[in-house]
């Protein structure tokens, strides 16, 4: 019988090195069209919390550019204004990897930080851009979303981090 566990000098596949970041924030998108009904946005952004866990963990995983198409696929399963996601989540990124240029080192707080800037500037965002396209609304009514959002990001960063490790295992 053959032990479980990583195997000496074995390497994991290169598929599950590659897809399951992207295959995580892919589906956290997708939990926005489960069908649970409120007068206001409460759902917290999972896809954006998991591209931004990802990306602070793993700053070599990703270009700045990965936020496009991951933002186009957002916006396809939230329902927001198309280009709305896709804007937002790419300026994120340049602005994560400006930051990461200047800081000398990075600690959890400031990646918690770091995370709730760019949960604020993107529901904010996703508000203006609803309010381009004929929506209505105030920052107030998506303030509890944002409230929710970043409490949540240490909880989705454990489980990327979790995830990451069996990512790399053999």
């Amino acid at each position: 019988m053959i032990p479980e566990g990583p195997r000496l000098g074995g390497n994991p596949s290169r598929f599950r090195l590659k897809a399951t970041p992207l295959i995580t924030v892919m589906l956290g998108s997708m939990l926005t069209a489960l069908p649970i009904i409120a007068q206001s946005p409460v759902l917290p952004p999972v896809g954006l919390l998991l591209l931004l866990s990802w990306r602070l963990l793993r700053p070599e995983l990703w270009p700045a550019w990965i936020a496009l198409p991951l933002g186009f696929f957002d916006d396809m399963m939230s329902g927001q204004p198309l280009g709305s996601a896709m804007c937002l989540w790419t300026l994120t990124m340049i602005a994560i990897d400006f930051a990461e240029r200047r800081l000398i080192w990075r600690d959890y707080w400031q990646d918690w930080l770091i995370a709730g800037i760019a949960v604020i500037f993107c529901i904010s965002g996703g508000l203006w851009f609803a309010r381009l396209t004929g929506g209505g609304g105030t920052i107030a009514l998506v303030a509890p979303q944002i409230l929710w959002s970043v409490l949540l990001y240490p909880f989705v960063a454990r489980q990327c981090a979790w995830l990451d490790r069996w990512r790399i295992m053999a």
